[in-house]
């Protein structure tokens, strides 16, 4: 009886799998569950085409400097609000899905810090002015579709607004999560009721963890000597893009090394579902340590300004931590698959086999 119903497990998990995991016929079905509920009105609000520019245009600026398209996540009914929270599950990871709306939550922290500064007289009445004219808010995050959700055509999926740049695109086949950007402001809370919250913990400590395990002639090659970038080299603004690898190579970590490195990438890649998660660290696994590189600037102390990356030729993390008031306590961070930002990759792939 035991042998039979192994065998019936074996049989049927397979089939189990394809129902609760990632694919892009989940990925259609939720996206199309959230779209009906939303009125004709905000379907034009929500919806482009995937030929718009914008669909390949993202920004880590508050939406007071630089406005989001798509329909605003505050003005959303409960009923498609709970569907969206869908749509970000069937994406994200637990882990992903709770960074991505405590951040949201983060921005009505950062609003109540300010006032709770005036109101204490620490900051004059224009700075409270100038960051409530930010726009920082829970409610202010933008959701786009560019071109209609489809089981066998493309189409993406974008969450934007301050400190958040999620893109999903799919060709009916595959999966782009790239770029994934992340931030936090302030990376851990001083005061108040939420004084310690720290909701990009783990990519800071992992950090810390790994340059620290460093012997001297190690840092020699991993810390270099310029200024601390103000911002992640490869931000929005910049035309820099990262096509040299600096700083010390994984192959001549030691194992216990090796591992603290592992634990940072997994950091940002378990940010997203299990099988894209999974399909990201096999690509790495096949590459190897020795095509790693870690490279780190600035100060080995918690609550100073330092910036890290980690490149291979299949991603770049890049996590800077120096903030307007250079006090290592702005958290800007970055995921992307190179090549595939927006889906260039599977698109270009999608196209030469829709043209054979």
């Amino acid at each position: 009886m035991k042998i039979k119903v192994i065998s019936l497990i074996i049989i049927l998990l397979p089939i189990y799998l394809k129902t609760v995991a990632q694919t892009p016929a989940n990925l259609f079905k939720v996206a199309t569950r959230f779209i009906n509920t939303l009125s004709s009105a905000e379907q034009k609000l929500a919806i482009y085409s995937f030929d718009d520019k914008k669909r390949v245009l993202w920004t880590n600026l508050p939406v007071g400097q630089v406005p989001r398209p798509g329909i605003r996540y505050g003005d959303l009914s409960d009923s498609s609000r709970l569907v969206f929270h869908r749509v970000l599950t069937e994406i994200l990871s637990s882990q992903g899905y709770l960074k991505t709306t405590s951040i949201m939550q983060l921005d009505d922290i950062l609003n109540v810090l300010y006032q709770k500064a005036f109101d204490d007289g620490k900051i004059k009445k224009e700075l409270l002015t100038m960051t409530q004219n930010l726009k920082w808010d829970h409610g202010n995050y933008y959701i786009s579709f560019f071109g209609m959700p489809t089981m066998n055509g493309n189409w993406s999926f974008n969450l934007g607004g301050h400190h958040i740049a999620l893109s999903m695109t799919t060709d009916g086949k595959k999966i782009s999560v790239s770029p994934y950007f992340i931030g936090t402001d302030p990376s851990e809370v001083k005061s108040g009721k939420y004084a310690g919250l720290r909701v990009l913990s783990k990519e800071e400590d992992y950090g810390f963890l790994l340059v620290h395990s460093l012997n001297e002639a190690q840092k020699a090659k991993a810390i270099l000597s310029q200024s601390i970038p103000k911002d992640i080299i490869t931000n929005p603004k910049s035309k820099q893009r990262i096509d040299t690898y600096d700083g010390i190579s994984a192959g001549e970590f030691n194992e216990v090394q090796k591992v603290y490195l592992k634990f940072t990438i997994q950091e940002y890649v378990h940010n997203f579902e299990h099988e894209k998660a999974h399909e990201i660290l096999d690509k790495m696994k096949k590459s190897g340590f020795k095509n790693m590189y870690f490279a780190w600037i600035g100060s080995l102390e918690n609550n100073k300004p330092h910036y890290y990356m980690i490149h291979s030729p299949e991603f770049l993390i890049e996590y800077d931590n120096v903030g307007f008031q250079n006090d290592g306590n702005h958290i800007h961070a970055i995921f992307r698959e190179t090549g595939d930002d927006f889906g260039e990759d599977i698109l270009k792939q999608h196209y030469i086999e829709s043209h054979k």
